[in-house]
């Protein structure tokens, strides 16, 4: 039998631990943190060069749908399967929707799941394990990837192995996340492997062995992808059948349990990118012991990690520091502290602001807009409007808006008449009218979008027609 390759991306999460960067609307998979492409596109294309391979089955939030399908046509991958949970039930659900989903066009499938925010360098060694795992799996078996570890991390759950065979040895343990001292006894040991969260398994046989130790979540997560409805190019989980699953990961659920698992080892320069400091440890550093991202100046700085996003950072007579410079926030924190970031984002939470979730930078269907400015009854925005994009026709209760075209050609609804607009011109819509933005052109369309009124939250908006089928 000939089986193809389906990669199933875990694409969920907040990645709270590297705000500000990473925010809820826009979380770390979805930003190009190491190398040019983002973190999901990176987990994409280093599968190039692997045979029998599909387009990948992505598994997200609801609201990052339109990220996921725009970073896909970026790096040519026309037909993806995306699934969207209706709420995060953990992986075993996830995989389940992914497996059940693949099992509608064949049985004749290994599913690769893997996770959109690793970073692995080594590719060659990487594609050698898949290759090992992808036989193992052939054969029957659950296969996982197993990281040699390089040091003694307590960050990382472990797992046992022995009695190798063609590459792949028996699975004897899972072992949570130990202490030091407990770490420090497996590297002296040897035997034991960091869990990536990385798998490999036909489909039929996980969904039998899924089936045999956890049966609840097979029961629901079937009912939810039988149930499911077509958006556009998404593929909506019916939302109370998922929701019932058990929220349990798969190793809990299933390899933990099932006597079936190998697990393949791994040496590719692999990082889960969790938080602040993992990125200045796989970073290229300077003379000074310094990974440096974005417009910075320093002087006797050294062993920082620098990111400016967005304008000039300069540092003076600094050591071991993490700095992070968005449009909006500034994170400082020394790198032994910099992973208790996210209690600053419940902070943020408890306090209502909106850093905590969105970015100044916010993305829509039809391309972003920028909040440069605000003030007590007013906003000034920077609308980007893609080629061929259009915002929904809708409504303002309680604010009104002055459209300046900035680059571009802009066709403007605006109450009953439809305009043409270009560089220079503008429109004002009152309060209460009905409006849309359109740009039917090949060209990208820049607009200057003053607000001004009592309220100017988003969700002070009424659609009446979207192309995107948003409520």
């Amino acid at each position: 039998m000939s089986f193809k390759i389906t990669p199933v991306i875990l694409s969920g999460g907040s990645g709270t631990r590297l705000w500000p960067l990473s925010r809820k609307e826009h979380p770390k998979q979805y930003l190009p943190l190491f190398g040019d492409n983002t973190m999901l596109q990176e987990t994409i294309l280093r599968l190039n060069g692997l045979d029998n391979l599909t387009d990948p089955i992505i598994i997200c939030n609801a609201n990052h749908r339109f990220l996921v399908a725009e970073q896909c046509q970026q790096i040519g991958i026309k037909s993806p399967t995306i699934l969207l949970e209706p709420v995060g039930r953990n992986s075993a659900p996830a995989i389940a929707a992914a497996a059940l989903q693949s099992s509608k066009y064949s049985d004749a499938s290994i599913l690769l799941v893997l996770s959109a925010d690793h970073v692995i360098q080594d590719v060659n060694a990487f594609h050698k394990a898949i290759n090992i795992a992808s036989l193992q799996a052939q054969g029957g078996k659950l296969a996982t990837f197993g990281i040699v570890p390089t040091d003694a991390n307590t960050g990382y759950g472990y797992i046992k192995s022995s009695k190798e065979n063609n590459g792949a040895y028996k699975v004897e343990e899972f072992v949570e996340k130990p202490d030091l001292k407990t770490a420090e006894l497996y590297l002296e040991k040897g035997g034991y492997l960091w869990n990536s969260g990385m798998f490999m398994f036909q489909t039929r046989i996980f969904i039998e062995e899924l089936t045999t130790h956890a049966p609840n979540i097979v029961k629901s997560v079937n009912k939810a992808v039988s149930n499911a409805t077509q958006d556009l190019d998404f593929i909506r989980l019916e939302k109370h059948a998922f929701e019932s699953s058990p929220s349990d990961s798969i190793d809990y659920a299933l390899m933990e349990k099932s006597n079936n698992v190998v697990v393949v080892p791994l040496e590719a320069q692999w990082d889960d990118i969790g938080a602040w400091p993992a990125l200045y440890n796989i970073g290229t550093k300077d003379d000074q012991g310094n990974v440096i991202k974005g417009d910075v100046i320093t002087q006797d700085t050294t062993n920082c990690y620098i990111n400016a996003d967005h304008h000039i950072v300069a540092t003076i007579g600094v050591d071991n520091l993490i700095i992070v410079d968005t449009p909006d926030a500034t994170f400082i924190a020394t790198q032994d502290k910099a992973k208790e970031v996210k209690n600053i984002v419940e902070s943020l939470k408890a306090s209502s602001r909106c850093e905590s979730n969105s970015h100044r930078k916010v993305y829509r269907p039809w391309g972003w807009y920028d909040s440069i400015e605000s003030g007590e009854h007013f906003q000034v925005k920077r609308l980007h409007v893609k080629p061929g994009a259009k915002l929904s026709l809708q409504m303002h209760h309680k604010r009104a808006e002055h459209w300046v075209v900035v680059s571009g050609t802009a066709t403007v609804t605006n109450g009953d008449k439809t305009s043409t607009l270009r560089k220079g011109e503008s429109t004002y819509i009152p309060l209460g009218v009905n409006h849309s933005l359109e740009n039917s052109t090949s060209e990208p369309l820049e607009v200057i979008e003053v607000q001004s009124g009592a309220y100017l939250g988003e969700d002070d908006i009424v659609r009446f027609e979207d192309i995107y089928d948003r409520a």
